[in-house]
Protein backbone atom coordinates (compact mmCIF):
# COMPACT_ATOMS: atom_id res chain seq x y z
CA UNK A 1 0.00 0.00 0.00
CA UNK A 2 3.24 1.95 0.31
CA UNK A 3 1.97 3.43 -4.03
CA UNK A 4 -0.88 4.83 -3.11
CA UNK A 5 -1.12 8.49 -3.14
CA UNK A 6 -2.67 9.85 0.07
CA UNK A 7 -3.32 13.20 1.35
CA UNK A 8 -4.49 14.16 4.79
CA UNK A 9 -6.59 17.31 5.56
CA UNK A 10 -5.08 19.26 8.71
CA UNK A 11 -6.66 21.49 10.51
CA UNK A 12 -5.30 23.99 13.77
CA UNK A 13 -7.25 22.55 16.83
CA UNK A 14 -7.83 23.83 20.54
CA UNK A 15 -6.36 22.56 23.94
CA UNK A 16 -9.86 21.94 25.57
CA UNK A 17 -8.40 23.23 28.61
CA UNK A 18 -6.44 26.61 27.85
CA UNK A 19 -7.74 26.69 24.23
CA UNK A 20 -4.04 27.34 22.87
CA UNK A 21 -3.89 26.37 19.24
CA UNK A 22 -2.50 22.87 18.77
CA UNK A 23 -2.80 19.87 16.15
CA UNK A 24 -5.96 18.78 15.93
CA UNK A 25 -6.55 15.86 17.45
CA UNK A 26 -8.51 13.66 14.84
CA UNK A 27 -6.66 14.83 12.25
CA UNK A 28 -3.76 13.73 14.04
CA UNK A 29 -5.04 10.34 14.31
CA UNK A 30 -5.79 10.66 9.89
CA UNK A 31 -2.00 11.61 9.70
CA UNK A 32 -1.13 8.55 11.67
CA UNK A 33 -3.01 6.58 9.89
CA UNK A 34 -1.88 7.79 6.27
CA UNK A 35 1.98 7.11 7.64
CA UNK A 36 1.25 3.95 8.58
CA UNK A 37 -0.26 3.33 5.00
CA UNK A 38 2.10 4.88 3.07
CA UNK A 39 4.95 6.19 4.94
CA UNK A 40 6.44 9.54 4.34
CA UNK A 41 4.61 9.84 0.46
CA UNK A 42 2.18 11.07 2.57
CA UNK A 43 1.13 14.47 1.67
CA UNK A 44 -0.18 17.09 4.19
CA UNK A 45 -2.54 19.61 3.28
CA UNK A 46 -4.35 22.63 5.04
CA UNK A 47 -6.30 25.52 3.79
CA UNK A 48 -5.85 28.83 5.94
CA UNK A 49 -3.11 30.71 7.32
CA UNK A 50 0.24 29.29 6.39
CA UNK A 51 1.89 31.19 9.42
CA UNK A 52 0.09 29.90 11.72
CA UNK A 53 2.64 27.69 14.16
CA UNK A 54 0.29 24.79 15.17
CA UNK A 55 0.99 23.15 11.88
CA UNK A 56 4.49 22.56 12.29
CA UNK A 57 2.96 19.77 14.71
CA UNK A 58 1.75 17.55 12.41
CA UNK A 59 5.18 18.04 10.24
CA UNK A 60 7.03 16.84 13.87
CA UNK A 61 5.23 13.52 13.26
CA UNK A 62 7.84 13.11 10.66
CA UNK A 63 7.27 14.57 7.47
CA UNK A 64 9.00 17.09 5.35
CA UNK A 65 6.21 19.20 4.12
CA UNK A 66 2.40 20.19 4.21
CA UNK A 67 0.53 22.22 1.57
CA UNK A 68 -1.17 25.27 2.48
CA UNK A 69 -3.38 26.81 0.45
CA UNK A 70 -3.94 29.98 0.91
CA UNK A 71 -7.77 31.61 2.72
CA UNK A 72 -8.61 34.14 4.54
CA UNK A 73 -10.54 33.88 7.79
CA UNK A 74 -13.88 34.46 6.56
CA UNK A 75 -13.41 32.51 3.47
CA UNK A 76 -14.77 28.81 2.20
CA UNK A 77 -12.47 26.13 2.57
CA UNK A 78 -14.32 23.45 0.30
CA UNK A 79 -13.97 25.62 -2.89
CA UNK A 80 -10.22 25.29 -2.89
CA UNK A 81 -10.00 21.81 -1.24
CA UNK A 82 -12.21 20.67 -3.92
CA UNK A 83 -10.52 22.22 -6.82
CA UNK A 84 -7.03 21.28 -5.47
CA UNK A 85 -7.83 17.38 -4.64
CA UNK A 86 -9.74 17.01 -8.15
CA UNK A 87 -6.30 18.28 -9.84
CA UNK A 88 -3.80 15.98 -7.35
CA UNK A 89 -4.49 12.34 -8.60
CA UNK A 90 -5.32 11.28 -4.89
CA UNK A 91 -6.33 8.02 -4.20
CA UNK A 92 -7.48 8.41 -0.55
CA UNK A 93 -8.13 11.35 1.73
CA UNK A 94 -7.93 11.63 5.02
CA UNK A 95 -9.82 13.74 7.60
CA UNK A 96 -10.83 14.08 10.82
CA UNK A 97 -14.79 13.81 11.84
CA UNK A 98 -15.20 17.06 13.18
CA UNK A 99 -12.97 20.32 13.66
CA UNK A 100 -12.13 21.77 17.14
CA UNK A 101 -12.19 25.55 15.49
CA UNK A 102 -14.63 27.48 13.33
CA UNK A 103 -18.13 26.00 12.34
CA UNK A 104 -17.41 22.72 13.52
CA UNK A 105 -20.51 21.19 11.87
CA UNK A 106 -18.44 18.03 10.93
CA UNK A 107 -20.03 18.51 6.79
CA UNK A 108 -16.69 18.94 5.57
CA UNK A 109 -16.33 15.35 4.38
CA UNK A 110 -19.77 14.94 3.27
CA UNK A 111 -19.75 17.87 1.48
CA UNK A 112 -16.22 17.38 -0.10
CA UNK A 113 -17.03 13.94 -1.04
CA UNK A 114 -20.42 15.14 -3.11
CA UNK A 115 -18.30 17.81 -4.78
CA UNK A 116 -15.25 15.53 -6.00
CA UNK A 117 -18.36 12.61 -6.82
CA UNK A 118 -16.18 9.94 -4.68
CA UNK A 119 -17.45 7.55 -2.32
CA UNK A 120 -17.13 8.52 1.61
CA UNK A 121 -16.32 6.33 4.49
CA UNK A 122 -17.15 7.08 7.90
CA UNK A 123 -15.96 6.23 11.27
CA UNK A 124 -12.65 4.60 9.40
CA UNK A 125 -10.64 2.36 11.81
CA UNK A 126 -8.39 0.38 9.80
CA UNK A 127 -7.55 0.25 5.74
CA UNK A 128 -6.54 -3.88 5.61
CA UNK A 129 -5.62 -3.78 1.93
CA UNK A 130 -6.26 -2.15 -1.73
CA UNK A 131 -6.62 -4.82 -4.54
CA UNK A 132 -7.54 -3.93 -7.94
CA UNK A 133 -8.50 -0.71 -7.08
CA UNK A 134 -10.54 -1.88 -4.69
CA UNK A 135 -10.01 -1.00 -0.61
CA UNK A 136 -10.89 -3.46 2.32
CA UNK A 137 -11.37 -1.04 5.31
CA UNK A 138 -12.79 -1.79 8.84
CA UNK A 139 -15.38 1.11 10.02
CA UNK A 140 -15.65 1.38 13.31
CA UNK A 141 -19.91 1.63 14.80
CA UNK A 142 -20.89 1.96 18.60
CA UNK A 143 -20.02 -0.24 21.77
CA UNK A 144 -16.59 -1.01 19.40
CA UNK A 145 -18.40 -2.86 17.45
CA UNK A 146 -16.24 -3.21 13.63
CA UNK A 147 -17.80 -3.50 10.16
CA UNK A 148 -16.06 -4.50 6.82
CA UNK A 149 -16.35 -2.90 3.76
CA UNK A 150 -15.19 -2.82 0.35
CA UNK A 151 -14.72 0.97 -1.37
CA UNK A 152 -13.35 1.41 -4.61
CA UNK A 153 -10.47 3.94 -5.33
CA UNK A 154 -10.57 6.75 -5.04
CA UNK A 155 -13.03 7.84 -1.91
CA UNK A 156 -12.85 10.26 1.22
CA UNK A 157 -12.27 8.64 4.66
CA UNK A 158 -13.39 10.50 8.02
CA UNK A 159 -11.49 9.31 11.12
CA UNK A 160 -12.08 9.91 14.92
CA UNK A 161 -11.19 8.57 17.83
CA UNK A 162 -11.25 4.78 16.54
CA UNK A 163 -8.42 5.19 14.77
CA UNK A 164 -4.97 4.23 15.75
CA UNK A 165 -3.62 7.38 18.41
CA UNK A 166 -1.37 9.63 16.89
CA UNK A 167 2.76 9.57 17.82
CA UNK A 168 3.99 12.32 19.70
CA UNK A 169 5.56 15.10 17.70
CA UNK A 170 9.32 15.68 17.69
CA UNK A 171 10.44 19.55 17.92
CA UNK A 172 13.37 19.04 15.32
CA UNK A 173 11.48 17.46 12.50
CA UNK A 174 8.56 20.36 13.01
CA UNK A 175 11.45 23.47 13.03
CA UNK A 176 13.17 21.65 10.06
CA UNK A 177 9.94 21.01 8.17
CA UNK A 178 8.61 23.12 4.87
CA UNK A 179 5.71 24.76 4.54
CA UNK A 180 4.62 25.20 1.40
CA UNK A 181 2.06 28.27 0.66
CA UNK A 182 -0.20 27.72 -2.73
CA UNK A 183 -2.40 30.92 -3.87
CA UNK A 184 -5.65 29.42 -4.47
CA UNK A 185 -9.16 30.82 -5.32
CA UNK A 186 -10.53 32.65 -2.77
CA UNK A 187 -14.30 32.30 -1.83
CA UNK A 188 -16.38 34.13 0.64
CA UNK A 189 -18.46 31.99 3.48
CA UNK A 190 -21.65 33.56 3.07
CA UNK A 191 -22.94 31.60 5.33
CA UNK A 192 -20.79 32.21 8.37
CA UNK A 193 -20.92 36.12 7.40
CA UNK A 194 -24.23 36.11 9.33
CA UNK A 195 -23.39 33.06 11.46
CA UNK A 196 -23.57 33.54 15.49
CA UNK A 197 -20.95 31.24 16.42
CA UNK A 198 -21.37 30.00 20.19
CA UNK A 199 -19.21 27.10 22.27
CA UNK A 200 -20.69 23.08 21.71
CA UNK A 201 -22.56 21.88 24.79
CA UNK A 202 -23.08 18.34 25.21
CA UNK A 203 -26.53 17.31 24.51
CA UNK A 204 -28.07 15.79 27.48
CA UNK A 205 -28.62 11.79 27.18
CA UNK A 206 -32.36 10.20 27.57
CA UNK A 207 -31.49 7.98 30.57
CA UNK A 208 -33.54 4.86 31.79
CA UNK A 209 -35.10 3.75 34.86
CA UNK A 210 -33.87 0.97 36.33
CA UNK A 211 -36.33 -0.61 38.21
CA UNK A 212 -33.91 -3.52 40.19
CA UNK A 213 -33.90 -4.17 43.70
CA UNK A 214 -30.23 -5.78 43.96
CA UNK A 215 -26.56 -4.67 43.28
CA UNK A 216 -26.50 -7.02 40.73
CA UNK A 217 -29.68 -6.46 39.19
CA UNK A 218 -28.70 -3.15 38.77
CA UNK A 219 -25.06 -3.43 37.25
CA UNK A 220 -26.99 -6.30 35.00
CA UNK A 221 -29.08 -3.83 33.61
CA UNK A 222 -26.57 -0.77 33.63
CA UNK A 223 -24.45 -2.76 31.17
CA UNK A 224 -26.77 -4.80 29.31
CA UNK A 225 -26.35 -4.44 25.23
CA UNK A 226 -29.43 -1.65 24.51
CA UNK A 227 -31.74 -3.38 22.01
CA UNK A 228 -33.89 -1.60 19.67
CA UNK A 229 -37.02 -3.02 19.23
CA UNK A 230 -38.36 -0.37 17.20
CA UNK A 231 -35.87 -0.30 14.67
CA UNK A 232 -35.93 -1.51 10.82
CA UNK A 233 -33.22 -2.21 8.65
CA UNK A 234 -33.63 -0.86 4.74
CA UNK A 235 -31.29 -2.69 2.39
CA UNK A 236 -32.01 -2.38 -1.83
CA UNK A 237 -34.86 -0.11 -1.03
CA UNK A 238 -35.49 3.04 -3.68
CA UNK A 239 -34.32 6.74 -2.45
CA UNK A 240 -37.96 7.40 -1.90
CA UNK A 241 -38.73 4.64 0.09
CA UNK A 242 -35.60 5.68 1.66
CA UNK A 243 -36.38 9.25 2.28
CA UNK A 244 -39.93 7.99 3.80
CA UNK A 245 -38.35 6.28 6.09
CA UNK A 246 -36.55 9.11 7.20
CA UNK A 247 -38.83 11.43 7.64
CA UNK A 248 -41.39 9.03 9.60
CA UNK A 249 -38.71 8.43 12.19
CA UNK A 250 -37.73 12.53 11.96
CA UNK A 251 -41.46 13.11 13.20
CA UNK A 252 -41.63 9.85 15.85
CA UNK A 253 -38.38 11.57 17.64
CA UNK A 254 -39.77 14.98 17.24
CA UNK A 255 -37.44 16.57 15.33
CA UNK A 256 -39.90 17.74 12.69
CA UNK A 257 -43.41 19.06 13.45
Amino acid sequence: MTDLNIIALVSIGAHPSSGRPRRAEQDARAVELGLRLSGDKLQLLHAGDPHAEALRAYLGMGLQEIGVLEQAPGDDALPALAAYLGSADAQLVLTGSQAETGEGSGLLPYLLAEQLGWPLVVGLAEVESVEDGVAHVLQALPRGQRRRLRVRLPFVASVDHAAPVARQSAFGPARRGQVQAHATLSVADDLLAVAQLQPARPRPKRLKMIKAKTGAERMKAATAKASGGGGQVLKDVSPQDGAEAIFKLLLDEGVLR
